[in-house]
């Protein structure tokens, strides 16, 4: 795999650049600012791309911004974004587009080594993996007229570990369930949401856009 990098902090930066390369992973290039990254992006396409949101110039969404103008000049393009804080709203609107190959991860789980890189790789290959903290936070933020109040408790969480990324196999391990229940609660799912009652792939992309719009 072949990485590019867009992160100010120089420690953070370097330690990704290291922690990347030790796992067998080629970073191709690594910066500190959204304007270099994205011109060397758009010059020659890696695989996959792990980005800080709030970069120079502005210091506000300048990596946001190079990274879904990155995915518009290289359609499909994987994304993990960084963040030191939740910003919902950035997970919306990365996922915009519907074609999967994003991520949104707290600053803090890079230390977690072996999830970070499951996270990137998972990214990489056209998944998602959602920071088990922002899917936390949409939930509370619900509205009385949420969409998805028709879901069950079960199918809540079920719909919030599709949105961290995992596997049908992961998420039964995870609720200690069979992967025949899982697959009933995600055609449930998809029911409810009115969605073709297909478990894979963009049907599962599309579901989890729904969640986060909702």
């Amino acid at each position: 795999m072949r990485v590019m990098i867009a992160e100010d902090d120089a420690l953070l930066r370097e330690g990704l650049v290291l922690l990347l390369n030790t796992a067998g992973i080629d970073v191709a290039a690594a910066f500190d600012n959204a304007d270099d990254f994205l011109a060397a992006v758009v010059a020659d396409r890696p695989d996959a791309v792990v980005v800080d949101i709030r970069l120079p110039p502005t210091f506000t969404d300048d990596g946001l911004r190079a990274a879904v103008r990155a995915r518009e000049l290289h359609p499909g393009l994987p994304v993990l974004v960084l963040s030191a804080y939740v910003e919902d709203s950035y997970a919306a609107e990365l996922l915009g587009d519907g074609a999967g190959g994003v991520g949104y991860l707290l600053k803090e789980r890079v230390g977690k080594v072996d999830r970070f890189l499951d996270s990137l790789r998972r990214v990489a290959d056209g998944g998602t993996a959602m920071d088990p903290e922002v899917i936390s936070q949409l939930l509370v933020r619900r509205k009385a007229d949420d969409p998805l109040a028709a879901l069950t408790a079960r199918e809540r969480e079920v719909l919030a570990l599709m949105a961290e990324g995992h596997s049908n196999a992961t998420i039964a391990e995870r609720l200690v369930v069979t992967e025949g229940a899982v697959h009933k609660h995600i055609r449930n799912i998809f029911a409810k949401l009115g969605l073709a009652a297909d478990d894979v792939g963009h049907r599962r992309v599309l579901a989890v856009l729904a969640y986060l719009n909702a």
